[in-house]
C-alpha cells in the first residue's frame, strides 16, 4: 500500500499540539490529517478497544478509514497524565465517546495511551493503545496518598 502524503499536522509542533490535532481530526472524521499526525514510520502501532494490533500505516489508515464510513467520532479527551523526556512523550487519559444507538445517545469511557516521537518533521504520533474504561471512572490512583493533616 502507499503512504499517504502527509499534510501540516500542527501549527507549533508539540506533543500536546499534534494530540488537540488527532483529537481534532477524529471529531471531523479528517481521514488525512489524522494521518498526518503519525510518524512515518512501518512500526507504527495502535489498538482499539477490543481490537487486534494493527502495525503500520496502511493498517491504521485502513482501521480509520472504516471507522469514519459510520460518521465523525464524538470524543472528548480528558484527564491527560504526561510524561516527556528528550524525543518521547507519554500521554494516559480517558476518552469520553457519545455512542449513538437505537436507544439513543449513551457515553462510553475508554482510556488510551498515545505515545509520541519528536522525529525531523516534529512530534508525530508512533502508539495508540486504546482499552475499555468503566462509566464510574474512579478517581486517578496515584502512589502518593492523601494528606489528612
Amino acid at each position: 500500500m502507499t503512504k499517504a502524503k502527509k499534510i501540516a499536522a500542527i501549527v507549533g509542533g508539540s506533543s500536546d499540539e499534534v494530540e488537540a490535532a488527532f483529537y481534532e481530526a477524529l471529531q471531523n472524521a479528517d481521514l488525512e490529517r489524522l494521518m498526518a499526525c503519525w510518524a512515518d514510520d512501518d512500526e507504527v502501532v495502535c489498538v482499539h478497544p477490543g481490537g487486534p494490533r494493527m502495525i503500520g500505516l496502511g493498517a491504521i489508515r485502513s482501521a480509520f478509514e472504516a471507522m469514519f464510513n459510520n460518521g465523525t467520532v464524538r470524543v472528548r479527551p480528558e484527564g491527560v497524565r504526561k510524561i516527556e523526556s528528550l524525543g518521547s512523550a507519554v500521554h494516559s487519559l480517558r476518552e469520553r465517546i457519545e455512542l449513538l444507538t437505537p436507544e439513543g445517545p449513551i457515553e462510553a469511557v475508554v482510556i488510551a495511551t498515545n505515545v509520541y516521537h519528536k522525529t525531523a518533521q516534529g512530534w508525530r504520533l508512533v502508539a495508540h493503545h486504546a482499552s475499555p474504561g468503566n462509566a464510574r471512572e474512579p478517581q486517578d490512583i496515584t502512589d502518593t496518598p492523601p494528606v489528612l493533616h
